[in-house]
């Protein structure tokens, strides 16, 4: 078996207190990289840092505030060193049909989602470019690709998130800044488990695996794709849904 190492990596992993973004810090960490560890609440973001112990730092700010998370990664590599991979996990829901999504329910959901990965990756491209070199992976999801009803605004979010990774990735990949995607479909979260038994059934029919994921495997995805066993991969959406897209 071929075993990843990432030491002398340092990663950043935006909206990582819970759920996949935290599986996704702990993967890359457990695989030798330091980890800033990033949320709204500096507190627990600080916390879980401090649980995975030395190469870890706690970090919190607005995804979609200019100014909070330019501010949260000077406070990461101040701690770490400079950030070679960049991990946009943050985001969020606010569901509604169409008729009935409002103007804020549309903004906040395009900010979190869309605008947040942008100003990240805006933010980290310039050092990215001075060392040649560097990594972001984009969690989108199989409704960017499949689109979902009562989902308008983050179907449209998440298929913006994969038009701006190929994008980038085709701007950048002159200076080795490899730029892909990690689509999954329905994970065993917090989110998922609040789902009536109903809907979980339904959607079950639809994966032909026959289960849903877990935010390990998703983290197993970013782990690839952070790795050397990714150096010839750019512009690419790795779907990780159990088979319900294909």
């Amino acid at each position: 078996m071929i075993a990843v190492d990432l030491t002398g990596q340092i990663g950043f992993v935006t909206g990582s207190t819970r759920g996949i973004g935290l599986a996704i810090a702990r993967t890359l960490h457990q695989a030798g990289a330091g980890v800033a560890i990033h949320g709204r609440n500096l507190g627990r973001a600080q916390a879980l840092a401090a649980e995975l112990g030395d190469r870890a730092v706690g970090v919190a700010g607005d995804v979609a505030n200019a100014a909070e998370i330019e501010a949260a990664v000077v406070a990461a590599e101040a701690a770490l060193g400079p950030i070679t991979v960049l991990v946009n996990n943050a985001g969020l829901t606010r569901d509604n049909l169409l008729i009935r999504l409002s103007d804020d329910d549309w903004d906040a959901v395009l900010d979190a989602n869309l605008k947040g990965p942008f100003l990240t990756m805006r933010t980290l491209a310039r050092g990215m470019m001075k060392r040649r070199g560097g990594r972001i992976i984009n969690i989108t999801s199989v409704v960017g690709l499949l689109g979902n009803k009562g989902q308008a605004n983050y179907a449209a979010s998440k298929a913006g998130l994969i038009g701006l990774t190929k994008a980038v990735a085709k701007e950048y990949a002159s200076r080795n800044i490899l730029v892909n995607c990690v689509a999954p479909g329905y994970i065993e979260t917090d989110m998922t488990a609040a789902l009536p038994a109903d809907v979980t059934a339904a959607l079950l029919g639809a994966i032909p695996l026959g289960r849903l994921g877990q935010p390990d495997e998703v983290a197993a995805a970013v782990l690839f794709l952070a790795s050397d066993l990714a150096r010839y991969i750019t512009g690419q959406v790795l779907v990780v849904d159990g088979g319900m897209a294909m």
